[in-house]
């Protein structure tokens, strides 16, 4: 196999120094972890299963017009990206009240939100991805003012369009994670693009009929099946892997 360059490891995924120019290879563990890491585990095939429905809401949000880093599937684990400048804010947009909106405000799971609420989290795991304002961000340069008008318009078009499409194979949108990066084209001009993976481990998703989780609060709350409700979801979406959730190694990285 190919030797590459290790760029970063995360929680979930790794990214390589990729075959072309400005791209980068985005390779998706089996890792699981929950609570800022405090909990860990791994889940056979959740690779697999995220690589696969991340690839495929991706090129759906592109068609729909969103501006993303997704370029192409590689193999049953990696799909190549565009390199971007990753901005330290991550965006959740809530629909239904569950996980930490319900301890802030004391309200009950699975309570419908008046409207969809867009919130802004500081992307640093040694503090908590703590909860930011606006004001947080320009003060601190994370991001400037249009490039937040840029994240809140798409995330919003991002909630509609999944929100349907979910709908449609039974499921309720919760509340998602989202992250952006600034992408440079070759004349230096700057664009806001969906970077980093849609998955169940950054989305919650609800069945329609039964409120059955089909996402990572499985793992946080030990209810088991994990791998099931993923690949359960996968199905519906009509992408389960060709080959099952077989596993293959990682490249060797060389630093």
């Amino acid at each position: 196999m190919t030797r590459r360059r290790k760029i970063y490891e995360g929680k979930a995924k790794v990214l390589f120094k990729g075959p072309e120019p400005g791209t980068l290879v985005q390779y998706f563990k089996d890792d699981a972890t929950a609570f800022n890491n405090e909990k860990k585990g791994v889940i056979t095939g959740k690779g697999v299963l995220n690589n696969r429905i991340s690839e495929y809401l991706m090129l759906r949000l592109a068609e729909a017009g969103i501006p993303t880093h997704f370029v192409r599937r590689l193999n049953m684990r990696e799909q190549l990206v565009k390199e971007v400048e990753i901005v330290p804010v991550e965006v959740v947009v809530r629909n239904i009240a569950a996980g930490s909106i319900c301890k802030r405000f004391n309200i009950e799971e699975g309570t419908p939100l008046p409207r969809s609420i867009v919130e802004y989290y500081y992307k640093n795991d040694e503090l908590g991805d703590p909860l930011i304002s606006e004001e947080h961000i320009t003060a601190f340069g994370w991001a400037g003012p249009p490039e937040i008008d840029d994240m809140l318009s798409l995330s919003l078009r991002i909630n509609d369009f999944l929100s349907g499409l979910f709908l449609g194979i039974g499921l309720r949108l919760i509340d998602f994670k989202l992250e952006y990066g600034r992408l440079y084209d070759e004349n230096d001009q700057m664009r806001i693009v969906l970077a980093d993976e849609i998955t169940p481990d950054g989305c919650r998703l609800w069945d329609i009929e039964t409120n059955e989780k089909m996402d990572k609060d499985r793992f946080r709350r030990d209810m088991g099946g994990v791998a099931e409700a993923y690949q359960e979801v996968a199905r519906r979406l009509g992408i389960t892997p060709e080959s099952g959730q077989q596993d293959i190694k990682g490249p060797k990285t060389i630093q």
